[in-house]
């Protein structure tokens, strides 16, 4: 059963990332929450500053633990990414929908990260690549707007794949790979549209422009899936706050596929 109150936490590690952002690695005091699954998130709670949302970017079975990547941006963003080795953090969840990836089975899959994006879709890329028996070719795109907002750049380098493109939006000087928007990397991937499934996650404006773009070729929308953000405040549907047309996110989404929401986000200040 999903908790409706804060489960403490042990920050136990943090790797960084970019400048500003962190993953944290965390490990039960003593009660475990419900296992999560990839796509799936928690309200992180900081004592004396507050809760927010934030999907899973790593789930180590065998110790119980979870991995949250954060941004700082804000209080309790703050908070976490100077979290310290023995801190004790609060965790509600899981939360939400899943990638699914169960129901991508026999079929290539198309993984578009951007930005900090990456970071909800590391567990679905970590599961496909320790067992790839159940699908076909494994392709991830990346974006970010410089070399120095590219997350995990050493762990991707070592991800066995049918095809890892990386771009960045504005090079630096030592930069020598591709430059411009990650749908560009789209015509390179190794992949039958009509029998695959792509997963993305990002900026929305980058979600739309992907999801435009693979459908384009063919790739029907519910086997297009998006993870969105909105506002999340209750993560039980009750506030409000997430609503995106009929949907409230943090109960039907965060992930959704691009049929549910192709007409939504045509809708400007939606």
């Amino acid at each position: 059963m999903t908790s409706a109150l804060p489960v403490p936490y042990r920050v136990v590690g943090r790797r960084w990332e970019t400048p500003d952002t962190n993953t944290i690695r965390l490990e039960p005091v003593g009660e475990e929450l419900p296992p999560f699954v990839p796509g799936q998130f928690a309200m992180v709670h900081v004592f004396g500053r507050g809760e927010i949302p934030v999907s899973v970017s790593a789930i180590p079975a065998a110790t119980g633990g979870l991995a949250f990547t954060v941004r700082s941006v804000g209080a309790v963003s703050d908070g976490l990414y100077e979290s310290r080795e023995g801190q004790i953090i609060g965790l509600r969840g899981p939360y939400g929908t899943g990638w699914e990836p169960e129901k991508a089975v026999g079929q290539d899959l198309v993984v578009v990260a951007g930005g900090i994006g990456l970071a909800p879709l590391r567990p679905l890329i970590r599961q496909a690549e320790a067992d790839p028996k159940p699908y076909g070719r494994l392709n991830v795109l990346i974006g970010a707007r410089s070399p120095a907002d590219l997350m995990a750049r050493s762990e991707v380098r070592h991800w066995q794949t049918a095809y890892t493109g990386v771009t960045v939006d504005r090079p630096d000087v030592d930069w020598d790979g591709d430059v411009g928007l990650v749908t560009a990397l789209i015509g390179r991937a190794r992949f039958a549209p009509d029998n695959s499934t792509a997963f993305i996650c990002g900026p929305e404006p980058m979600i739309r422009a992907t999801a435009r773009e693979l459908a384009a070729g063919g790739l029907p929308g519910d086997r297009i899936r998006v993870s969105l953000e909105r506002n999340m405040r209750c993560a039980t549907g009750h506030c409000g706050h997430c609503q995106l047309g009929p949907l409230l996110l943090c109960r039907d989404g965060p992930v959704v596929t691009w049929r549910q929401v192709e007409q939504l986000l045509s809708v400007r200040e939606l």
